[in-house]
């Protein structure tokens, strides 16, 4: 997955009204729930279906880090999809999206501005039209690159234009280097 997919993801799960299953046991039972039965839950996670079964059985407990991560990740994916549904909603009707971001941004202006581009932290709160785009196209499969436009489009209309009041010359925000997390 992407960063910025990953941080839409975080966000919603903070949405989650019950936790998730914690023990190896309980996350196989879910899977076997949602798919209905262990033969897909073992090809999704690459692993046998005798494997599989032994975990619904509590035979064995510890799964290997790789498949932990796998495990985990499929669990949260599916965990609460109406509550998921809700949470992305609200956030693309009315309550828009936070992005806490330590990035490197630079821009393209005019000749004789500082368009050098530099690390900075911000934290915007990005109107419900962006965070729908964004969600739109992390739901269609968009990749990292596709995200971060969105996301540098975004910054440049609500951070750096302030919705059209100022630096109407700019034309383009480079969004690199990104660490940051979202938050509905």
């Amino acid at each position: 997955m992407s960063l910025i997919g990953d941080g839409l993801d975080a966000a919603v799960q903070k949405a989650f009204t019950r936790p998730t299953p914690k023990s190896a046991g309980a996350q196989m039972r879910y899977l076997v729930k949602q798919l209905g039965g262990t033969k897909p839950v073992a090809q999704m996670l690459r692993v046998s279906q005798r494997t599989v079964e032994r975990y619904v059985k509590n035979q064995i407990k510890t799964p290997r880090p790789a498949l932990a991560a796998r495990l985990e990740r499929e669990v949260k994916q599916r965990w609460q999809p109406q509550v998921r549904a809700r949470a992305k909603q609200k956030a693309a009707s009315t309550g828009g999206i936070i992005i806490d971001t330590r990035a490197r941004l630079g821009y393209t202006a005019p000749i004789g501005s500082t368009d050098q581009d530099r690390v900075r932290h911000l934290t915007v709160a990005l109107p419900p039209q962006y965070a729908a785009r964004l969600f739109d196209a992390q739901d269609q499969g968009a990749g990292d690159a596709r995200l971060q436009e969105i996301a540098a489009e975004a910054l440049k209309d609500i951070y750096f234009q302030d919705g059209g009041r100022r630096a109407g010359s700019l034309d383009e925000v480079r969004f690199t280097d990104i660490e940051q997390e979202f938050d509905l």
